[in-house]
């Protein structure tokens, strides 16, 4: 029998195929095989013993709403962050919690965009950038980075241009490549000087190898900054993220959380503040991996895959597979059935050259990118 309604555009998004890659080697596993994730960004380390210790104490009082932009205590503690991370004074009324980052992004796409406009954003990207633009009517504009610039996209490759806004990532993801300062200020004062939003994903802030992270708020007060502590945080399940947006947009975006989200969990929130606390477990995390990068930039080329660049941040890697295969799709299925080893195909990223990617993810234990390595080793030979 035909659907009473054949549904909203907006519901004609592409699937996230990292989730479905997660589900093929989820059957797997239920069939009884042993199978390493390489495909997706969560952290194998747990949350800090701080935020579970909070959380515990917490249960005693009841837990209910909280007001739309996020416990005070928690922006406040933000707000402190960006001083210690990047000496930035900011105000805690600019902090708004949101349930995870897509929260942010669903909020700060509603209050600057109308349906129909354009939203530039660099390719390789994170891919749900360009189905939640879509979703809400809104037109994402690929911008093909270039592999001399790491992938992260420039002034110049957003020459002829025409969109309301452009969305940059550093470190990115897939390719955990980072902008310096002077890159980072050249695509802020190009958007600027034209009235274009500039929003700035800053998930992977404090997973660096060598020099950190620059937040844009370092050099603009103008910029949209989204971040979440998902990841260098290792709270993925508790969906708690935040957003900073200029002075004069803070009322906006609270009419829109009241209505769209009432309020970020209030439980993830009162773990969230303890964990900002929690220096010394979070910087061991990191160490844990700066070692399983190292093992993958030295284990990946003997492999086979030699066309990397090594990440600065984040904890993929990026590898151009063009000379093993033209269809990522099909090279990783492969890998998952007969490796079982699992990874993300370049299309997730890169609708235009993704067939010629694979991202490999080392955000899982030391132990398991070991065994992954030797798996992925094993199957090259024999392929």
């Amino acid at each position: 029998m035909a659907s009473a309604s054949r549904g909203s555009r907006r519901g004609n998004v592409d699937p996230f195929i990292v989730m479905d890659v997660m589900e093929r080697a989820r059957a797997a596993e239920a069939a009884g095989r042993r199978i390493i994730h390489m495909e997706i960004g969560q952290p194998s380390t747990p949350a800090p013993a701080g935020a579970l210790a909070a959380l515990r104490a917490g249960l005693d009082r009841p837990l209910g709403y909280t007001v739309a932009l996020g416990l005070p205590e928690l922006r406040a503690g933000i707000a402190g962050l960006y001083r210690r991370w990047y000496g930035v004074d900011l105000d805690p009324g600019r902090v708004i919690v949101t349930t995870g980052s897509s929260g942010a992004f669903l909020l700060a796409f509603t209050a600057l965009f109308d349906a129909g406009d354009r939203v530039a954003l660099g390719e390789p990207g994170y891919p749900s950038y360009r189905q939640i633009l879509r979703a809400l009517s809104l037109t994402p504009v690929g911008i093909p980075a270039r592999v001399e610039n790491r992938l992260q996209p420039t002034p110049e490759d957003l020459a002829g241009v025409e969109a309301k806004g452009l969305i940059v990532a550093s470190p990115g993801n897939p390719t955990g490549t980072m902008l310096p300062r002077d890159a980072l200020a050249r695509l802020i004062h190009w958007a600027e000087a034209r009235g274009v939003a500039f929003i700035s994903d800053e998930i992977y802030h404090g997973l660096h190898y060598a020099d950190r992270a620059v937040s844009a708020l370092e050099i603009s007060q103008q910029a949209w900054v989204i971040n979440s502590f998902s990841k260098y945080f290792s709270m993925t399940g508790w969906r708690v993220g935040w957003m900073v947006v200029p002075e004069d947009q803070v009322r906006r975006i609270e009419r829109l959380a009241q209505n769209l989200f009432i309020c970020p969990p209030h439980a993830s929130q009162i773990a969230a503040l303890a964990a900002l606390d929690c220096t010394e477990e979070l910087e061991a995390n990191r160490a844990v991996y700066a070692a399983n990068r190292q093992m993958m930039l030295e284990g990946l080329p003997k492999a086979g895959f030699t066309r990397i660049a090594p990440p600065d941040g984040a904890f993929y890697v990026y590898a151009d597979v063009s000379d093993l295969s033209d269809d990522s799709l099909h090279l990783a299925a492969e890998i998952l059935d007969k490796a079982g080893v699992a990874v993300t195909p370049g299309l997730d990223f890169d609708p235009q050259r993704g067939r010629r990617s694979l991202r490999f993810s080392y955000a899982g234990s030391t132990a398991d990118i070991a065994e992954g390595l030797r798996r992925l080793a094993e199957f090259m030979a024999g392929r």
